[in-house]
């Protein structure tokens, strides 16, 4: 749009704006009950709006600060007791007197380098109530820094492996292909792993509008294929009207090569664009053909991998050439063993088709996996709160917690580097839930006991917060006010507060201001400014770029009154990579050759063997036996964003008798001695946990899929691998990276036992309070 457009005035109704991220809506009070309903432009509106009710004021929201018995009783120091301890309520003056003298003894002690900035996850989609971005900014101001994380549970290795090979990620995922771009140019769309409406309909900040089931079904009228690659059929909407290629999990990377080599010996790929746009093409082709391993990786051989019959892997190569193609490589493939590769070679195929750049053509990397990708930037800032600077340089990719916190000292292999894990001895997490994003769930307890302290601020009584020492109540983002946006949608939200805080729940920005204080910091935290002050200061940039573009420009008043504003957008112009296929001399891109890397030098100098300078088929290292003959397929959740509100009623209603819903395929259930609605237990050498069944054959024989966000509820806290009651996969996730080159987190896959569970059904405690609480 060309112009600042208000939504509407607040409604005379009592209902009044807010945003999430699953979508902008407005909420009221009625009757002593939580009312929320969709945004009006809002075409396809997620539910999971509607675990707000529930969840407002459930028994398993925390009221008043908690201190661990042991750790108030004893002091800091490793405890075998953590997530298997009483809690004593305190006051807030007790509980912050105590982290502060906590901090202080680090902070001039062994120094800021011993305490992890944890507080990995989603939090809020405010800009300013954005609990890793308030916890950060606290560590640095009043504690000198903090050892931090890098990268995501998502897209470990991706975020690592594309500045190498194709530049910058942002430009891939969200400068790229956009949807709209499908609906009105593709031709076929090959998706490994599919574009899941459950993943496409979050987002990390505010989302007003989702677009994907309607431009999936907009290019399916007009004549666009859809061709899903991967076990579970439900991976693409049925408005795709999608055919689906069931291959086996994590053979991905072999189909591709298969199609690959098709292309070639037939004399379909596109060698201009390959000479123009791409280098070490030569290297990967006699690999391709098997000139250095003697091995062609033809359709024959992908097919013996994949299970797909190399006449359907060569019919396919054949439809997609000449076509405008787009490859899309879903997040979930980058979350395994080799994680790395799928990525790599999706960037291949495309380039292969010499489809890269063009209006719905090319390489649309994890496109489906948030509603951030495939979307225009907006033409001015949205609001951000600063987190200062970082004094601690050190750091650790996002999924080796637990190695760093179980061998300090010991060092690891990361991105052509070799570093050291450092000797941590407080863990301080705001925002996210580590014991629903981590994997080897029993390991990760052991390595939380080996702390001296771990503090977390909850707003529920989550597994995180059942292994902290220190437990400060914090509160819903229905509890305050804020301001809602992101880069990638147009419309500003002035999120009101609904209701009041539960019990003594406070905002972390009152938590860290108060403790700020206690380490003479207050003022340079707060910099004198009240949370209302704060939002007009954060508003200011937005309200300056529109005036400097002369548009518009509403005050920070008239802004709050109104139930938001839509923002101008950058052009759809597909990004950095159309400029550089136009130009690749005048626009390269940020690559060390400045073109794609088919064959990357700076990775083949790693010397890394897990991951050489070139695509390759390595295979994987957990496989289907005797003992664990299933693939577990950990997915995302439908009815809830990660583990976030699992206690609300919208995630509740998605379960049975109380538990996670796994699915399998009939006949293998049949082999089992299993019916549809039983109770199975799935266990493997890391864990056991429970879950209901559903039968159905849009999965894969051998794949038994079981979403993530359970919250974990061991049946015998005190048993070293406790059984989990509830269905949280994780209990059997491998906790090993993907690689030594990203070393991101492998959880999307790993073998299983499965077999009817017929014993006294557990009871479900993961939301009843701890003891003392």
């Amino acid at each position: 749009m060309n112009r600042t457009e208000p939504v509407s005035e607040l409604s005379e109704d009592g209902f009044l704006p807010h945003t999430s991220h699953w979508g902008v809506f407005s909420a009221r009070m009625k009757d002593g009950e939580l009312e929320v309903r969709p945004h009006p432009g809002d075409p396809d509106p997620n539910g999971i709006i509607q675990n707000f009710p529930a969840a407002l004021r459930h028994r398993a929201r925390i009221a008043q600060p908690m201190i661990r018995r042991g750790w108030l009783e004893n002091g800091p120091g490793p405890d075998e007791k953590r997530g298997r301890d009483d809690y004593v309520p305190v006051s807030w003056t007790q509980a912050l007197d105590l982290l502060g003298a906590e901090l202080l003894r680090l902070r001039d002690g062994p120094g800021p380098g011993a305490i992890f900035g944890g507080s990995y996850g989603w939090a809020s989609a405010g800009r300013f109530h954005h609990a890793q971005s308030q916890i950060h900014r606290f560590l640095n101001v009043a504690c000198g820094g903090y050892v931090r994380s890098v990268n995501s549970y998502s897209s470990g290795s991706s975020q690592v492996l594309v500045p190498h090979i194709i530049g910058d990620y942002e430009d891939l995922t969200k400068r790229n292909v956009s949807w709209e771009q499908i609906a009105e140019h593709s031709e076929i769309v090959l998706a490994f792993g599919g574009m899941a409406l459950k993943n496409s309909m979050v987002a990390g900040g505010s989302v007003s509008k989702h677009v994907e089931r309607g431009a999936m079904k907009r290019a399916a009228q007009r004549g666009c294929a859809f061709v899903l690659a991967g076990p579970l059929r439900s991976d693409l909407p049925e408005e795709a009207k999608a055919e689906w290629l069931s291959c086996i999990p994590g053979s991905d990377t072999a189909l591709m090569m298969g199609l690959v080599h098709t292309l070639v010996v037939e004399g379909r790929h596109d060698r201009a664009f390959l000479d123009r746009c791409t280098v070490g093409w030569p290297v990967f082709e006699r690999y391709l053909l098997g000139e250095t391993d003697g091995q062609p990786k033809d359709a024959a051989w992908a097919s013996g991998i994949t299970g797909v019959a190399a006449d359907e892997i060569v019919a396919l190569a054949r439809r997609l050439h000449g076509k405008r193609a787009l490859i899309v490589v879903a997040h979930a493939l980058q979350r395994a063993e080799h994680g790395e590769q799928p990525v790599w070679m999706g960037m291949v195929l495309a380039a292969a088709l010499g489809q890269i750049g063009l209006p719905g053509g090319g390489y649309g990397y994890a496109l489906g996996a948030i509603a951030y990708y495939g979307r225009r930037f907006n033409a001015v800032p949205v609001p951000t709160f600063s987190q200062g600077k970082n004094g601690v340089a050190d750091y650790i990719p996002v999924a080796r917690i637990s190695d760093m916190l179980l061998h300090p000292g010991e060092s690891y292999r990361y991105n052509g580097q070799t570093r050291t894990y450092p000797d941590i001895k407080l863990v301080y997490w705001a925002g996210g839930n580590p014991f629903h994003h981590h994997q080897d769930l029993n390991r990760l307890r052991r390595a939380f006991a080996r702390l001296d302290t771990l503090v977390v601020h909850e707003l529920a009584w989550t597994a995180t917060a059942r292994h902290a020492d220190i437990v400060l109540p914090c509160t819903m983002t229905l509890e305050r006010e804020d301001i809602g946006g992101s880069s990638n949608d147009p419309l500003l939200v002035p999120m009101h507060p609904i209701v009041p805080p539960y019990g003594e729940a406070r905002d972390d920005y009152a938590i860290f201001a108060d403790l700020a204080e206690r380490l003479g910091a207050r003022e340079a935290f707060t910099e004198g400014r009240s949370v209302r002050q704060w939002l007009e200061h954060l508003y200011e940039p937005t309200r300056e770029g529109l005036a400097a573009k002369g548009l518009p420009a509403p005050s920070f008043a008239e802004f709050w009154g109104s139930e938001g504003y839509i923002l101008p957008q950058q052009p759809d112009d597909g990004g950095r990579l159309r400029a550089f296929r136009d130009d690749p001399q005048g626009k390269p891109l940020p690559t060390p050759s400045g073109k794609l890397e088919i064959f990357s030098e700076t990775i083949a100098a790693f010397s890394e063997a897990d991951c050489p300078g070139h695509p390759t088929w390595l295979g994987a290292t957990n496989v289907p036996d005797a003992e664990t003959p299933y693939v577990l397929a950990a997915t995302q959740p439908r009815p809830r964003l990660h583990s976030q509100f699992d206690f609300g009623g919208h995630s509740g209603a998605a379960k049975y008798r109380g538990r996670e819903v796994a699915r399998m395929h009939p006949d293998d259930a049949t082999l089992r001695g299993i019916s549809d609605g039983d109770i199975i237990r799935l266990h493997n050498e890391r864990g056991a946990c429970l879950a209901g069944v559903v039968l159905t054959d849009g999965i894969r024989r051998g794949v038994i899929q079981l979403p993530t966000g359970a919250w974990y509820d061991p049946v015998d806290p005190h048993d070293d691998k406790p059984l989990c009651v509830h269905g949280n996969p994780n209990v059997l996730t491998r906790d090993v990276g993907t690689s030594a080159l990203a070393q991101g987190c492998t959880g999307q896959l790993t073998t299983v036992q499965v077999e009817r569970f017929d014993g006294n059904l557990p009871p479900i405690n993961a939301y009843e309070p701890p003891a003392g609480a």
